[in-house]
């Protein structure tokens, strides 16, 4: 499908605005330095919603051969890691309205753009993306090994967290985009938070209906990427056993 820009009004074009400010404020210090700076590199816009083809595609494709492309909302797993492994990242083009600012129960345009879009920028990531996105694809017709993929993808690229020299900070996108768990995943002493595990994330359940109860923290993109021969041994054994 495509986005169809000129359908967007005033008042989603305003909360975009709104979104995009109230959460700049929180990220810096708090937001890992690959997506920092790759809101400058994508030009991310901050007045207006984002154009995929106009404004983020142009400035992505050169740095990682990534690109968004426009799907309607949450997509069958097949098409999802089919797209990812294209390297095309999928992102629907609804916004939430100001009555959802705060909490709405699926992904909207914000949480997919904002929240992922900038760390797109950032290779090793990316190269992670595509490999556990070849990894499912392999096991696409086996829930089981999906549900375990599931869990990997969601304390990562979701909500991960990275230790950097500066301190610890955040990477996924889920927290990226909440402005609520932007500061309770670094600063709460309520949830655990525990170094990247592979066994450990496959065999964790997730939470999708309020704040994580645990966060898993990587000591960089390399050591992601490098995982992935782990993840896909790791994974047959958990099959067979």
């Amino acid at each position: 499908m495509n986005q169809t820009y000129s359908t967007y009004t005033s008042d989603q074009q305003a909360v975009w605005k709104l979104l995009f400010e109230r959460q700049m404020a929180r990220l810096p210090g708090r937001a890992s330095q690959a997506y920092m700076d790759g809101i400058v590199a994508t030009g991310f816009p901050n007045t207006h919603i984002p154009d995929f083809e106009r404004d983020l595609n142009p400035r992505l494709l050169p740095i990682t051969g990534w690109r968004v492309v426009a799907v309607p909302g949450l997509i069958p797993n097949r098409e999802f890691f089919e797209l990812m492994a294209d390297r095309q990242f999928p992102a629907t083009t609804w916004l939430r309205t100001r009555e959802q600012l705060d909490y709405l129960p699926e992904p909207d345009m914000f949480h997919d753009t904002f929240g992922h879009v900038p760390v797109l920028t950032n290779q090793h990531f990316c190269d992670f993306l595509a490999a556990l996105s070849r990894i499912a694809l392999d096991h696409v017709d086996n829930p089981e090994a999906v549900e375990m993929i599931s869990r990997l993808y969601w304390y990562t690229v979701e909500f991960g967290l990275i230790q950097e020299p500066e301190g610890l900070r955040i990477y996924g996108g889920g927290i990226l985009s909440s402005p609520g768990e932007t500061i309770y995943s670094l600063e709460s002493d309520i949830p655990k938070r525990t170094p990247y595990d592979v066994p450990t994330l496959l065999q964790t359940p997730y939470i999708i209906d309020h704040f994580q109860e645990q966060y898993f923290i990587i000591e960089s993109y390399e050591q992601l990427f490098h995982s992935v021969p782990e993840i896909e041994s790791r994974l047959e054994s958990l099959l067979v056993s």
